[in-house]
């Protein structure tokens, strides 16, 4: 079944009809989803929206744009929920996430770098704590995001880069340090060739399906609210691209997410 690694279905966008929406996923083959945290107030959406529906997992953390009001005391209170709740013990909380590095809207009202660096450093080494792996966003940012994941070992944490936008030669340093790769609507873009050539080297195995929903539908649906069900669109572009049968882009990016984030069958 289709697994989406990345979406935020605690968002407003949902409000009406999140319910009927989810409870309709199974019917439509999708089989699980890492609802995202973002910031401290979706840490707790997030994770009751796990405990609510069996197939929901939750990843816990606070994007760069969410990171100016933050505190230590923040952080322990992630670690704590990231711990009780994690999957090793039983729990649906597979990742801390989404953390990382945001400069597009630099000056306009996003936190300064340093301050987005100083905590993507830190819930890097909170990850390592709750032994997790991490769902990095980063957006103008590569060169930066890849030395603080490289400074800070992240090879030996693991995870994925979710909505990859950067080059192939970039791609090609998240790799190194054993990092997949989120792909999701933008590939069904026609401005998308980097990443189709990003898609067309990476091995199969370090490709993760995601949605990024509400936002990011691929195209036919490109400017609409966006949901899993979008997903066989996705599909349909990767197994273009590979020239490998849908099912088989299903299964496999099915199989290296509960790998990844460690969920059983």
């Amino acid at each position: 079944m289709i697994f989406d690694t990345h979406a935020h279905y605690d968002d407003e966008a949902f409000q009406e009809d999140r319910d009927s929406l989810l409870m309709s996923l199974k019917d439509n083959d999708i089989g699980a989803v890492i609802n995202v945290a973002a910031d401290m107030e979706s840490v707790e959406t997030t994770l009751a929206l796990s405990q609510k529906y069996s197939f929901v997992y939750a990843a816990l953390g606070v994007h760069p744009s969410g990171t100016a009001a933050l505190t230590e005391e923040d952080m322990q209170h992630i670690l704590t929920l990231a711990t009780e709740h994690s999957v090793k013990r039983g729990g649906k909380v597979v990742a801390i996430g989404e953390i990382g590095l945001d400069y597009y809207y630099e000056g306009n009202g996003d936190p300064e770098r340093t301050i987005q660096k100083k905590w993507f450093e830190r819930q890097l080494f909170l990850a390592k704590e709750a032994a997790l792996p991490v769902i990095i966003h980063s957006r103008d940012a590569a060169r930066d995001t890849y030395d603080i994941m490289k400074s800070a070992d992240a090879g030996n944490i693991g995870g994925v880069v979710h909505c990859y936008s950067y080059s192939l030669e970039m791609a090609k340093n998240f790799l190194s340090l054993g990092f997949s790769f989120g792909i999701g609507g933008v590939l069904t873009f026609k401005n998308a060739r980097k990443l189709f050539d990003v898609v067309e080297y990476l091995p199969m195995d370090k490709i993760l399906l995601e949605t990024d929903c509400p936002y990011l539908a691929p195209v036919p649906n490109r400017g609409k609210r966006n949901s899993s069900l979008n997903l066989p669109y996705v599909i349909k572009a990767i197994s273009e691209i590979k020239k490998l049968p849908e099912e088989q882009i299903t299964a496999a990016t099915e199989q290296n997410a509960r790998k990844l984030f460690g969920i059983k069958e």
